[in-house]
């Protein structure tokens, strides 16, 4: 990277790699601090920033056994002790923290169409998945990923900024939808879909 003049690396940390079982009551490990602390001081020491995803679609699969994962609200405070967790052991030298990497991903190919772990969906789905609900689950697990969201920026902001002076937010992705035409049918059509693809981040009460 640096002999190709980049001055910045993104990646992401494995949750579990931190928190073997996922929470703060099964320790951290050391190993992997120490794996995470590695890398970011071989990229400073060559000039690199480091842009740093908490989660890129890998729950902890304790997690999922013990609670349903994202599913569950408990999952909101675990989160919030992971993160915590980076923020101390590397926000002296990380200045760009991303929450999630696209959250929508997650509900959608995970919860609704079965593409992506943890491979849920309902039966008339193509994802042929053993269990599911592709009409509730994507909206449950939007729900706490946001709060799980808020919830880290909150405590990043509050007890972390003001000394590590780092910026904290969110990797989004989203499509666009045009009406096929231009008759009533089709512009509603058009507006229904950018409703579910942008609505469930919408302002709400937690």
């Amino acid at each position: 990277m640096k002999d190709m003049g980049m001055d910045a690396y993104r990646f992401s940390i494995s949750w579990t790699r931190i928190l073997p079982d996922g929470t703060l009551r099964g320790g951290v490990n050391r190993e992997g601090v120490e794996y995470y602390n590695n890398l970011i001081n071989e990229l400073l020491s060559r000039g690199v920033q480091p842009f740093v995803t908490l989660f890129h679609w890998d729950s902890p699969q304790a997690l999922e056994d013990k609670y349903g994962g994202f599913l569950n609200p408990n999952i909101i405070n675990d989160y919030k002790d992971y993160a915590e967790v980076c923020f101390r052991e590397f926000g002296d030298r990380v200045k760009h923290w991303i929450t999630f990497n696209e959250p929508w991903a997650v509900s959608v190919a995970g919860y609704a169409m079965g593409v992506l772990a943890p491979g849920r969906c309902s039966p008339w789905e193509m994802g042929k998945c053993s269990a599911g609900d592709s009409a509730s689950e994507p909206y449950t697990v939007s729900h706490h990923q946001l709060l799980a969201h808020a919830a880290a920026v909150k405590l990043y902001r509050k007890k972390y900024k003001v000394v590590q002076k780092g910026k904290i937010g969110i990797t989004l992705v989203s499509a666009w939808f045009v009406p096929f035409s231009h008759s009533d049918s089709d512009s509603d059509a058009a507006k229904r879909a950018i409703d579910f693809m942008f609505g469930c981040a919408g302002l709400w009460t937690p």
